[in-house]
This record gives structure tokens, C-alpha cells and sequence, in this order.
């Protein structure tokens, strides 16, 4: 079973745990990179980001070189962004196509909308299999080494 992990990270979390994903399940990686950065601190990441998310903006992406019809599970990771996942997907999902996958959705936010992120990203990707949700707090700046335990405890059961 080939396995991809798709995801965005704006300040190194989502990356965190998608590479120990990919470790973990000797897996190929695809970080979504957009061509106009993103704020990463202050007050103008929050506008900036829920702007983007209050007007489904679809930011353009880094050139992509993958072809999905060559993966049988993907992980999907973002941080949450006004309860959902952060617009660079959306890019992503209008130019890709995925359907009939083993999907497991993984998230970082700072305190919560996960459940509400789970339940937009399946509504844009249905016709697959959803084999599990995991979502960290912080993990880089909170409790790394039990966050990069939790992730492996989590991967090991999907095996």
C-alpha cells in the first residue's frame, strides 16, 4: 500500500507531525507551499488567515508534481484556522481529484474547531474511506515529545 501525506503548515507544527507520519509509515510527502506568504506572527496572521477562510479564497500553490491515482491511503494535515482547514486546500481540492483512498485527517490549532474541520474536509472529499482524526495543540510549543509519541501511537493502530 503506497501512502502520501499531504499538508500546510504556517509555523512548523502541521510539518512536525506530518513528517513523523511519513517517517513512521515510510511514506511520500507533499507540503502545499503557496507562492505569497502567509504573516506568521501578530495580529496581521489572524487577519490575514481569517480573511482567507471568510472568503474561501483559493491562494496559489507551488508547482505540484504528484500523480494521486498512485496512492492507496493519504493523510491529510493543516492547522485550523477559524475552525477549519487552512485555504491552500482549497486550491488543492478544486485541482485534484481524490476519491476511493484511505484518508486520515490530522490537524494543529490553537485551542480547538477540529470536529468542524473533520466534518468541512469530508464534505469536500467524499467517496473515500475516512480511517481516522487526530488533532495536537500546539505541539511544538506544548508537550512535543508526548505529541510526537501520540502520533505514533495513533499511525502504528491504522497500520
Amino acid at each position: 500500500m503506497r501512502t502520501l501525506v499531504i499538508y500546510y503548515s504556517l509555523e512548523g507544527n502541521t510539518k512536525l507531525i506530518a513528517e513523523t507520519i511519513a517517517k513512521e509509515t515510510t511514506a511520500d510527502i507533499l507540503e502545499l507551499k503557496t507562492k505569497k506568504e502567509y504573516p506568521t506572527g501578530g495580529l496581521k496572521k489572524y487577519l490575514w488567515g481569517g480573511k482567507s477562510v471568510l472568503f474561501n479564497q483559493k491562494p496559489e500553490l507551488m508547482e505540484i508534481d504528484v500523480d494521486l491515482k498512485e496512492y492507496d491511503r493519504i493523510f491529510i494535515g493543516t492547522p485550523i484556522w477559524v475552525g477549519t482547514y487552512a485555504p491552500p486546500f482549497n486550491t488543492f481540492i478544486e485541482n485534484y481529484n481524490i476519491e476511493n483512498k484511505k484518508i486520515g485527517l490530522f490537524a494543529c490549532h490553537g485551542g480547538g474547531g477540529a470536529k468542524k474541520f473533520y466534518n468541512k474536509l469530508k464534505s469536500k472529499l467524499p467517496n473515500n474511506d475516512y480511517i481516522g482524526e487526530i488533532d495536537f495543540l500546539e505541539p511544538i510549543k506544548k508537550d512535543t515529545e508526548e505529541s510526537l509519541i501520540k502520533i505514533r501511537e495513533w499511525v502504528n493502530k491504522l497500520q
